[in-house]
């Protein structure tokens, strides 16, 4: 069975850089606990993996942001730590303190049984992402995503979120050899693992590099970007007839936006520390741009989202390439009505931009 024809594909034509008659918006981490609806949904799922490895429940939450506000892509609920789940790690999640790994990677016995996993054991991502593209009806594109390697070895060194990054930095002095080894498996897994999800119905692709602001310069180079190449070079370009474009994110990688724009990936994600317009400036007409509005904006109040909103659109300026975005995940706390408020701006100003008004 063929595919619905895409309804709204502005996204997609944003990220390839051709002219939209607006700024598309979408927000990291739009499914999720600012949401009554989701909330409802996870405690009926009985726990945050409940809800990731349950096809139906996954689809469900994944669209209910697109019912509450109209925006210009859906991404697929599920988490970035799902790929060193499958290599054995034990993942589990721990009320107020977020993942962990039951046998995280501390020894160089470790390190050498890590394998890139059987994409088996992660049919559930697959399945859900067949659901979810099912059940949009061509409404807008879907977005499957991962960690980039950096950013899954660092939870699968660490074995949980950190605050020094003590013991993954560690490795990577003293034992690179070891680290090298890491993130040459998760790259093999990263690409793998995104193809699958283009083959099960994804439409664009990113990838989350969230730790890469912690390295130093040189570092950050050698043990986070390269790897990321490496995970753009493999993946599948084109699919059903289209483009499937591949978003990057570093979050804190504003000093290395123009080594990033070289990776082979169609755009950038910039964080909310970065001026867009000098970055728009730095990158050129290599790349398209996504963000960059501090998630804390929403706290504003409505006239003070706006005028952000209106700020972050200007500073980017005329012309093609722009997807409209926070610099990070939204907060749970977010009033969800000033989502309301952020989208509708985004659309009017943008639209008045292209009309010259």
């Amino acid at each position: 069975m063929s595919a619905p024809t895409l309804q709204n594909d502005v996204f997609l034509r944003a990220l390839s850089r051709q002219e939209t008659e607006y700024t598309p918006v979408w927000l990291m981490r739009q499914a999720g606990r600012y949401l009554p609806e989701y909330n409802a949904t996870r405690a009926r799922a009985g726990s945050f993996l409940g809800l990731a490895k349950n096809p139906d429940y996954a689809t469900e939450v994944t669209l209910q942001p697109l019912a509450r506000y109209p925006l210009d892509a859906a991404i697929l609920f599920s988490d970035i730590l799902t790929v060193p789940d499958a290599m054995g790690l034990g993942l589990d999640f721990v009320a107020g303190e977020g993942p962990r790994f039951a046998r995280p990677l501390r020894t160089e016995a470790d390190v050498a049984k890590l394998a890139v996993p059987d994409m088996a054991g992660l049919d559930y991502v697959f399945a859900a992402v067949a659901q979810i593209r099912r059940e949009l009806h061509g409404k807008v594109p879907l977005i499957g995503f991962s960690g980039s390697p950096w950013t899954l070895a660092c939870y699968m060194v660490e074995g949980a979120g950190s605050s020094d990054y003590r013991l993954v930095k560690t490795m990577m002095y003293q034992r690179p050899d070891l680290m090298h080894r890491i993130l040459e498996i998760n790259a093999q897994a990263v690409a793998a693992y995104l193809n699958a999800q283009v083959e099960a119905g994804a439409q664009a692709l990113m990838i989350f590099d969230s730790w890469g602001g912690v390295l130093a310069d040189g570092w950050f180079q050698q043990f986070s970007l390269d790897y990321t190449r490496r995970v753009v070079a493999g993946l599948i370009r084109h699919h059903q007839g289209r483009q499937v474009p591949t978003i990057v994110f570093t979050k804190g990688g504003g000093l290395w936006l123009e080594q990033i724009a070289d990776c082979g990936c169609d755009a950038v994600g910039v964080d909310w520390t970065v001026n867009l317009g000098k970055a728009r400036a730095a990158v050129g007409d290599r790349v398209a741009l996504q963000g960059n509005l501090d998630p804390m904006t929403l706290f504003g109040g409505a006239e003070r989202i706006r005028a952000e909103v209106i700020h972050t659109l200007d500073s980017y300026g005329s012309g093609p390439g722009h997807v409209f975005n926070l610099g990070h995940g939204i907060s749970q706390y977010t009033p969800p009505e000033a989502v309301e408020v952020l989208v509708q701006a985004v659309h009017e100003h943008s639209r008045r931009q292209r009309q010259g008004t």
